[in-house]
């Protein structure tokens, strides 16, 4: 398949999907970020202490862990690549120290952000501590309350978390709140998008700076197993680490690409997050995307027991994806997603992400669909450290261990 280097177009549609609106007066900033992002993507400085940060300070590379004991429940091979490992605790690291050294490089001096999981909130932080600037973190307060462990972690780093009480006061909510204090303050501030949503250049930019999971997997599991993968699955909200895993195999035809959305409570109630799956095209901050809305157009208020994946709508490039039959797109519920969280917690003695526990879950409830010498790779993509205290209140974890699921 002939498809890296050609998306976005200089548009920054990804065949009907992606594109830039946004209000007139947002123009110069969203200019001046694409110009500086042409400038130095490919300029070996930049590129040099992009990546010595990620060595150095964040932990890279990250390793490609075969889970024997997953694999023999499973049935065939199975790796995970281990960006739970990442300072931090996900893969939300490698996008933000990017986006921040970019932002220095533009004169910037302070950064915004929005968070859901709280973790891309806690990721820029950091990179705010390790530039020096100012950071401001918008945070619905539902996701306050869910995510509390998140909250101290950026108040600690010297971020100040903003409350947004508007809408259903979750991710959706904090990135409306997040671009309207960027309009009026685009002259010294960079908004820090965390995922492969909003207007162009974001979905390409936040792609770039993910990327290097999958240039890892692929040199990773050449020399583990001298051949690519069967699939690699990952889960999908807004998208960046899914893209970020995908995006170096998307040419590799015999390489099946998995999203797996947030089922909720399923697919037939009207708390879910699957917006590839049963969403319709329509705008939201700023792009052209599947959308969960009602007839009128207006968005859905949507449901994850992940804070991370509780967002009505998905990355451009994904939207596209799906549409030419490049992307698989499926779901795992609240309850399932639960079952593979304790899962890999007994068997591999790895807690993850809520999340990450998605892709799991996919993979448990489809693992008649793979043959015994099939290698999966399942990017997981976080830690489940911050999500303990959720799930103790789901399967009362602390009231009595031997009756969990």
């Amino acid at each position: 398949m002939d498809y890296i280097g050609k998306y976005p177009n200089k548009l920054g549609r990804f065949g009907d999907f992606g594109g830039i609106f946004a209000p007139e007066i947002l123009m110069p900033a969203l200019n001046e970020l694409n110009e500086a992002y042409e400038k130095y993507i490919n300029d070996p400085e930049f590129q040099n202490e992009f990546y010595n940060i990620l060595k150095y300070y964040s932990g890279r590379p990250t390793p490609l862990y075969f889970a024997s004991r997953l694999s023999e429940y499973i049935g065939c091979k199975v790796y995970l690549k281990r960006e739970d490992l990442n300072h931090g605790g996900a893969h939300k690291i490698n996008n933000v120290i990017g986006q921040a050294l970019l932002a220095k490089k533009m004169g910037k001096k302070k950064l915004i952000a929005e968070t859901g999981a709280g973790q891309h909130g806690f990721a820029t932080a950091i990179a705010g501590a390790y530039f020096g600037m100012e950071t401001k973190v918008f945070m619905g307060e539902v996701d306050i309350v869910r995510q509390s462990y998140n909250v101290y972690r950026m108040q600690l780093l010297g971020a100040e978390v903003i409350p947004v009480k508007s809408g259903s006061k979750t991710l959706k909510d904090a990135i409306n709140e997040g671009l309207r204090y960027w309009i009026a303050n685009v002259h010294d501030t960079h908004y820090l998008m965390g995922s492969v949503v909003g207007p162009h250049p974001y979905p390409m930019l936040v792609r770039e700076f993910q990327r290097v999971i999958g240039k890892e997997i692929k040199q990773q599991i050449l020399e583990l197993e001298n051949k690519l993968p069967n699939a690699i699955i990952a889960c999908i909200g807004g998208g960046s680490n899914a893209i970020g895993a995908f995006y170096d195999f998307i040419n590799e035809d015999n390489v099946k690409l998995i999203g797996v959305e947030a089922g909720g409570e399923g697919k037939n109630t009207n708390k879910h997050s699957i917006a590839l799956g049963l969403g319709r095209r329509g705008v939201l901050h700023g792009a052209m995307q599947y959308l969960l809305q009602n007839e009128y157009g207006n968005i859905l208020e949507t449901h994850s027991i992940s804070a991370g994946l509780d967002y009505p709508g998905v990355g451009p490039e994904h939207c596209y994806l799906s549409k030419i039959n490049r992307l698989i797109v499926g779901d795992a519920t609240d309850n399932e997603t639960l079952n593979a969280f304790k899962k890999l917690s007994e068997l591999e003695g790895i807690i993850p992400a809520l999340e990450s526990s998605h892709a799991i879950a996919y993979l448990i409830k489809n693992k008649d669909t793979f043959e015994k010498d099939d290698i999966i790779v399942i990017n997981l993509s976080g830690s489940g450290s911050k999500d303990l205290s959720i799930v103790s209140d789901y399967i009362k974890f602390k009231i009595n261990p031997k009756e969990i699921l």
